[in-house]
């Protein structure tokens, strides 16, 4: 590790293999504290480059434990997280929202770690039960159109970097590696990153794959679509930008999306939109979201997926598979 850092230090790269042995033997305990710490802080100094977040990515899946959903034509939607813009908790309504549309999802998520309250955190608040046995999972998603896939369930290798991770209170590496390394390895993904870098080297990283994608960063600095203005959006067909007027809505202010200071402020955001009673603002938003994610596995147009997330918030079949994974995770 010494010889690593040291290189890191003076602004070298290292290839897809060191990256990739390094994540194993931290897996392994082979490395203290101090130094994962110190490998974390020089990624948050340099970019990373395209072999050594490849080199990471296969670490984890390799070590991850894997989840058989090949029965669902599932898609994932999560983001980065890291962009420091507070919301509350769109990719995660939009999750729900795409299920009550009738498209499988296979939700990855985590505890916040540069956030106030991530993914793991409301759901958990809600009484959403997390597991990684297989028949449970499959049984969820099967009756209610969705499963959580909660993040350190299915990574016990990164055991000993939890706690470092926590402790900086900072965006790591670890934010650009979560949304590619989902346990069940779903055939469709819908991810927002943090920084037009990170969507060019997604972009480069998923064409190698059989995906069928959609890359977004909002150029206001979101990691999802925000519509507060322009979001640049790489799938397997085109680059393009994404505007409000594109789905017939209006332009949103940054103050309309802001999510809660806590745990249960945020808590109460999600179901007061799951119910149907949020703001334009905060319904657009998620249906924005969620459309993109509809029109990828449906391979149809985003205003056309957008009105199909519409009629699940509003129609209330969003609610129900909310109510039915509620109802599933808590009878086991």
């Amino acid at each position: 590790m010494k010889e690593i850092l040291n290189r890191l230090i003076n602004q070298e790269t290292i290839s897809k293999q060191e990256a990739k042995n390094v994540l194993v033997n931290i897996s392994k305990g082979v490395h203290n504290s101090s130094q994962i710490a110190s490998f974390l802080t020089v990624y948050m100094m340099r970019s990373i480059s395209v072999e050594e977040l490849d080199g990471f990515r296969e670490a984890l899946l390799e070590l991850c434990l894997p989840v058989n959903l090949s029965d669902f034509n599932t898609i994932d939607l999560c983001g980065t997280g890291g962009d420091g813009k507070d919301t509350f908790n769109i990719s995660t309504l939009a999750s729900f929202v795409t299920a009550g549309a009738g498209v499988k999802v296979a939700k990855h998520g985590n505890y916040g770690v540069s956030s106030s309250c991530g993914s793991s955190n409301v759901l958990e608040y809600l009484g959403i039960k997390f597991s990684s046995e297989e028949v449970f999972l499959q049984d969820a998603i099967a009756k209610a159109g969705i499963c959580i896939l909660h993040a350190p369930l299915f990574h016990p290798a990164m055991k000993n970097v939890a706690p470092i991770r926590k402790e900086l209170g900072v965006k790591t590496f670890f934010n650009m590696l979560g949304p590619m390394v989902n346990p069940s390895f779903p055939k469709n993904q819908m991810v927002g990153v943090f920084n037009l870098e990170l969507a060019r080297m997604y972009g480069y990283l998923y064409q190698t794959t059989d995906k069928n994608y959609a890359i977004l960063h909002d150029l206001a600095g979101y990691d999802e679509i925000s519509l507060t203005g322009r979001t640049k959006m790489i799938t397997n067909e085109e680059d393009k930008i994404v505007v409000p007027a594109d789905l017939g809505i209006q332009h949103i202010e940054q103050k309309d999306i802001y999510g809660g200071k806590s745990v249960k402020e945020s808590a109460e955001i999600f179901l007061k939109v799951l119910h149907g009673e949020g703001t334009e603002a905060q319904s657009n938003v998620v249906c924005a979201n969620a459309g993109l994610a509809i029109s990828v596995v449906k391979e149809i147009s985003h205003r056309e997926g957008f009105e199909l997330a519409r009629e699940s918030l509003f129609g209330k079949k969003a609610l129900e598979a909310f109510k039915l994974l509620h109802n599933i995770s808590n009878l086991n």
